[in-house]
């Protein structure tokens, strides 16, 4: 090629990618729906399928749908079962929400049964002598340990809905704890990695490691006897002996000793509270979410209404202009939840105001369609106006009489706070740095919150969990959800769009390759493996991109040509989708 070719073939290069920075769109490279080299394949079954993060508690909860139980039932043993095998996330001291559709009433609930704050919490309670906020505190201590409310949420769940007897749904998890279960490549890492925070207590110390501090290797056998005698206490007597009992004793008796403020009272007085589920349309789909105090289902709603009039499926599965229209609206709603968001029992939260479809117009007219807006000048709208961990886990789960149940609980960080009641092997959250400890300070996630989730005697601190059911022509459709902290809403959203607008199977939607955006810090971050030309094309549209190794780990059931189809997210180690 000559001289002059090479000359005018830059030019039209040049000219093409100013059209396509101009006009908002992808390149042809840019339209590739992902670049993993694996096609992934959906798991099918045809009578029920449950999907968790550990393989264990995945055959526990398909074992109970096998012998006739619904998904109640599964989910209550799944949840009962992670807290021995994924101790990291699954739990007793912790707590979570479940989205419930049960298809004989054509009926969908949810249960709120998130950790509150102990009666002798402050306000500012985080702050150090010059009024800033002492992260120690609030992630570390025995402070930072709110009223754990995960028993208390699984058994009503049970007692209600459920068909099976508590001491069948506790079976597996006991039998785990007292023979012990092998120790798996993610067990170890995640060890490994909290080793130098859990040296501080010896009870978790004790349990999680052999004497001397040594790591129990891949393979090797986790028994954890106290653990196992525990939850024969609560298959015995019920929540009553994690609330009132010798457990509620236990936990009492460490924080007295070492300064924590949960008390008989608080244990005592805890309870669950049924919501109304958010509910809104997408494309003709009904989505049910979890409502406040989790930001999760109203900001899933909010990001979908604001989708909804762009045509996503024409612009293209992660094509720099989807990416704009998707991250723009994140930024919104995060916006918005800064402000809005906290405990509905103390808050006056405007759910109505913020999930409709007239305020996602609003918010449509502040998108421009080819630039990024800078988060330095978006503040959060108004709603009102007439014309808000990284070591959670989901699991899912659909059963053959057409039950769902989407199940997102947490001990907030990994091994939570890493303190465990002595006695009880029970592990305790740390979801107290969930509330905003000085209004406008970020919290871990890099979260900023205000007024509305200021902390509080007996509130429910703010969540992004995110347990959702998608609803086609009235009965269950899709169940899924994820942890990752501040992402969690973000990894929802992308799995119902790829699913509805880009007509992915579950195993391929599971698989692409995410993006979020939370407004504050100003950065798109994306997963590797996304498109060189799209990144660049994002660059030019003003973005200021930060590449991640992964996001969330989703766990999604389909119910799609009358059988069941499934997928556990390879992100994370460990998971499995099974059905039959």
């Amino acid at each position: 090629m000559g001289k002059i070719a090479r000359k005018y073939k830059f030019i039209i290069i040049c000219l093409t990618t100013l059209i396509f920075i101009s006009a908002g769109s992808a390149s042809a490279q840019d339209t590739v729906i992902f670049s993993r080299k694996d096609i992934f394949h959906p798991v099918i079954a045809n009578n029920g399928m449950v999907s968790s993060q550990e393989r264990y508690a995945s055959q526990a909860g398909l074992a109970v749908l096998k012998e006739g139980g619904n998904a109640v039932d599964a989910a209550v043993t799944i949840g009962f079962t992670l807290a021995v095998t994924l101790p990291r996330a699954g739990n007793l001291g912790g707590g979570g929400f479940m989205l419930l559709h049960l298809a004989k009433d054509n009926q969908t609930i949810a249960i709120d049964y998130r950790e509150k704050a102990p009666l002798a919490a402050t306000r500012d309670m985080f702050l150090d002598n010059n009024g800033e906020v002492d992260p120690e505190k609030s992630r570390y201590s025995y402070l930072s340990v709110g009223v754990p409310g995960t028993v208390a949420g699984l058994t009503m769940a049970l007692e209600k809905y459920g068909t099976i007897s508590l001491e069948r749904a506790l079976q597996p998890a006991i039998e785990l704890a007292e023979k012990g279960f092998p120790v798996s490549e993610d067990l170890f890492r995640s060890l490994r990695d909290v080793k130098k925070r859990m040296q501080s207590y010896e009870a978790s110390m004790a349990i999680f490691y052999k004497p001397g501090g040594v790591l129990y290797q891949v393979g090797e056998i986790l028994v954890q006897n106290d653990l196992a005698r525990s939850l024969k206490l609560i298959a015995k007597h019920g929540a009553k002996a994690f609330y009132e009992g010798a457990i509620a004793s236990a936990i009492v008796a460490d924080m007295e000793a070492n300064g924590g403020l949960i008390t008989k009272e608080d244990l005592a007085t805890y309870k669950p509270v049924i919501r109304e589920p958010i509910r809104g349309t997408y494309r003709g789909y009904e989505i049910y979410s979890m409502p406040p105090p989790s930001s999760g289902g109203i900001h899933l709603v909010q990001m979908l209404n604001t989708l909804e009039a762009f045509p996503i499926r024409k612009l293209g599965h992660n094509t720099a202009q989807t990416i704009h229209l998707m991250a723009e609206s994140m930024k919104l709603a995060y916006a918005d939840r800064s402000k809005f968001l906290g405990d509905p029992d103390f808050v006056p939260v405007p759910v109505a105001e913020l999930t409709s479809k007239t305020y996602a117009e609003r918010i449509r007219q502040r998108i421009n369609p080819y630039r990024a807006t800078p988060s330095s000048e978006i503040a959060p709208g108004n709603p009102t106006q007439r014309v808000e961990s990284n070591d959670t886990t989901h699991y899912s789960v659909m059963d053959k009489y057409g039950n769902a149940v989407a199940n997102t609980y947490t001990l907030n960080f990994s091994y939570g706070s890493k303190i465990t009641v002595p006695g009880t092997g029970i592990l305790l959250n740390n979801e107290m740095d969930d509330f905003s400890a000085k209004p406008g300070v970020p919290n871990a996630y890099g979260l900023t919150g205000a007024e509305f989730n200021a902390i509080a005697p007996e509130k429910r601190m703010l969540s992004s969990m995110t347990p959702t059911i998608v609803l086609k022509d009235g009965k269950s459709y899709l169940v899924t959800g994820s942890p990752g902290g501040s992402r969690i809403i973000t990894t929802v959203l992308q799995l119902i769009m790829n699913v509805i607008d880009h007509q992915l199977n579950i195993a391929t939607a599971t698989n692409a390759i995410r993006v979020h955006h939370q407004w504050l810090p100003d950065q798109l971050f994306v997963e590797q493996d996304l498109n060189g030309d799209t990144i660049q094309l994002l660059k030019y549209k003003g973005y200021k991109i930060s590449v991640r190794n992964a996001m969330g780990s989703t766990q999604s059931i389909m119910y799609i040509n009358n059988s069941f189809e499934g997928a556990s997210d390879p992100r994370k180690p460990g998971a499995l989708t099974l059905g039959y």
